[in-house]
């Protein structure tokens, strides 16, 4: 275990003997801080999926077994590709396995630290090794980390129907509390964030509604919705249309096929921010005496501005304007059916705005050009605007738990939007992208560079959610907001820049009256603990890296896929943790007056200064084995008072 924990746990044990106190809402939980537990909600493709028959793949050495990794496993990938297809892709219609082939998600943390464990393909398909290793690192039991791995190809509410995924994760909160004495901390990336919104509405309809938010407060202290597509993100339009490999050696096409399969990859689609559905939960209570249950209803500013709030048009596509022309043509019809239309310039442009797609208006439009627009129709109507539970289309409210910390990168280009033409060439390759719209840091650039008008925002979004998107849950925050920005890296509070009560009305984007030095990367803390008496919001928005402070390797960003490996967000969340467990914590949040290294790794070696850097913490203190300079620098044995500064 490491010193610092151990210091960690000295300090607490001097200050109050085995003993701690979280506040809930309506109540007091007394207990030490291994009562806490951690429940790891991971996002879209970041599970392993195993396969559960047997299949012969002709003409490849390499055959499935049970058991065997399908999602993800490279080396059968590339030796028998239509095999593994058969493994991954489901039933469009009705989402069943097919026939020769089934996969299941694997279980455990294993499930979700490497999706291709190797010496060469496990770090690059890392999601949430780091994380564990923080945890090993700083002293946390095994069973005080639970993964709740998920099929992510299915539905909603096929997750339910197929897995009882929702009872089972019910259960898992109910263990842990059993097993532990204590509340659970949810951490949720990516598509796990809508997950987690789906669970707290089907659970709306298990417990009575008197017992609901006592069962959320009994049993979830607090949740970190990192990376939250809260209003959808544009790369999933692309994925269905034209396809999205995620890095792996397949064709567009065959992306597109797999990932127009799985009836999941819709659950990401842009929405408007001006649209809601009805509420299921009150027509489980009417009997189900109205039919129509499931339509959107817009306010005004829908119609009235341009693009659904978005920065511009998410779709603009060129679509044959000859009566009867056919988008997807066989071989033998591409060359005369490409000339016949494309040289006599019959196409037309159509745009399309966020509410537009997530309604199905854009793919009724194209059902006449595009194969796939049937079948999507079908998965948006049946698993989405029916689903029995929720229309996860739509925008997101505050979920009703006490402590909630929306948490993502910013400054990275974003795609926001795309243009699409006939290719030419037969399905599933039938369009192509002929530009692409960015978001770079407040402004709207195309694929050639040229300035693009629109509504941008103040920021940019992680590389693949938009900012407009990931910075939803601003709305979370109450009128009065208390703003901090600070260096991410290690600081001794000299760059510390605060403002209180900032004026803050909903649906409008808070921009902090703030410098920023070109060469420091920051994070900007908008935190709100009065609105709501008993709970606390918080929205941490990091600034692009590289996160690389001297000491940190290998170079990764705070792109959407690596944020849960970044080093400062780790740093933050146990100072967070550390904070509200201690019993002598005065304030709301944990301070950011300044920031020294919690643990051996980030001491580094000054050369400039000639010793370890950060004095106050680090020492140099030679171990065997030491091959550098900056392997000597570790943190000084009075530790445990440093951590005071943050209480």
């Amino acid at each position: 275990m490491p010193r610092l924990w151990l210091h960690f746990l000295t300090a607490l044990l001097l200050l109050r003997p085995n003993v701690v106190v979280v506040v809930f809402a309506g109540q007091d939980f007394t207990g030490d801080y291994s009562k806490l537990s951690g429940i790891i909600i991971p996002g879209f493709a970041s599970t392993q999926l195993r396969a559960w028959s047997f299949l012969d793949c002709p003409f490849s050495p390499l055959d499935f077994n049970p058991l065997d990794l399908v999602w993800l496993d490279t080396t059968k990938l590339l030796s028998a590709v239509n095999c593994w297809l058969k493994c991954m892709l489901l039933e469009p219609y009705n989402q069943t396995d097919n026939p020769e082939c089934k996969s299941r998600p694997d279980s455990g943390l294993s499930a979700i630290t490497e999706l291709d464990p190797g010496y060469i393909t496990g770090p690059l398909s890392s999601v949430w090794k780091e994380w564990i290793k923080w945890c090993i690192e700083f002293g946390i039991e095994a069973n005080a980390i639970i993964a709740v791995p998920y099929d992510w190809r299915l539905s909603p509410s096929k997750l339910e129907e197929r897995d009882l995924y929702f009872h089972k994760l019910k259960l898992t909160f109910e263990t842990a509390l059993k097993l532990r004495g204590g509340p659970s901390l949810v951490f949720a990336h990516s598509l796990g964030n809508n997950v987690f919104r789906y669970f707290l509405e089907w659970l709306k309809l298990e417990i009575p509604p008197k017992h609901y938010n006592q069962w959320l407060d009994e049993h979830i202290h607090a949740y970190f919705a990192v990376g939250a597509p809260l209003l959808g993100a544009t790369e999933t339009v692309k994925a269905v249309l034209s396809g999205l490999t995620f890095g792996l050696p397949v064709s567009e096409g065959t992306a597109r096929l797999m990932v127009n399969s799985f009836a999941s990859s819709l659950w990401m689609l842009p929405v408007s921010k001006h649209c809601r559905g009805d509420s299921v939960y009150w027509k489980h209570f009417s009997g189900g005496r109205r039919k129509s249950y499931k339509t959107y209803d817009c306010d005004e500013k829908e119609f009235q501005g341009n693009f659904s709030g978005w920065p511009t048009n998410i779709v603009n596509i060129e679509v044959p304007s000859t009566p009867g022309f056919y988008a997807y043509p066989s071989v033998t019809d591409v060359v005369e059916t490409n000339l016949s239309s494309a040289e006599c310039g019959l196409s037309t442009q159509l745009s399309f705005s966020a509410r537009e797609i997530s309604d199905g208006t854009f793919f009724k439009a194209i059902e006449h050009y595009d194969p796939d627009s049937k079948l999507l129709l079908h998965q948006l109507q049946k698993s989405y605007h029916g689903d029995p539970v929720l229309n996860p289309l739509t925008p997101w409210d505050r979920p009703p738990i006490k402590n909630i910390f929306c948490i993502y990168g910013t400054e990275l280009k974003t795609e926001v939007g795309y243009y699409f033409a006939p290719s030419g060439k037969p399905y599933p390759d039938n369009w192509i992208i002929t530009d692409v719209i960015y978001e770079v840091e407040g402004s709207l650039f195309s694929r050639s560079g040229n300035l693009v008008e629109g509504n941008p925002g103040a920021a940019s979004g992680d590389e693949t959610v938009p900012y407009h998107s990931l910075s939803w849950c601003k709305n979370w925050l109450g009128p009065k907001v208390n703003i901090t920005r600070a260096p991410q890296a290690e600081h001794d509070g000299s760059d510390v820049q605060v403002e209180l009560n900032v004026e803050h009305t909903y649906d409008e984007d808070i921009i902090p009256n703030m410098t920023r030095s070109p060469r420091v990367k920051y994070i900007t803390y908008y935190e709100d603990s009065e609105t709501i008496p008993g709970k606390r919001t918080a929205v941490w928005e990091l600034d692009k890296a590289p996160i690389s402070f001297e000491v940190i390797s290998p170079r990764i960003t705070t792109n959407h896929r690596n944020i849960v490996r970044s080093p400062v967000l780790m740093r933050e969340l146990w100072l967070q943790m550390w904070h509200d467990i201690h019993p002598k914590a005065k304030s709301k949040f944990v301070t950011k007056a300044k920031r020294g290294p919690l643990r051996d790794d980030d001491c580094y070696w000054d050369y400039g200064k000639a010793r370890c850097a950060w004095g106050e913490y680090c020492e140099y203190r030679y171990v065997f084995g030491d091959v550098h300079l900056g392997q000597s620098c570790r943190l000084r044995n009075n530790s445990d008072v440093q951590l005071l500064n943050y209480v």
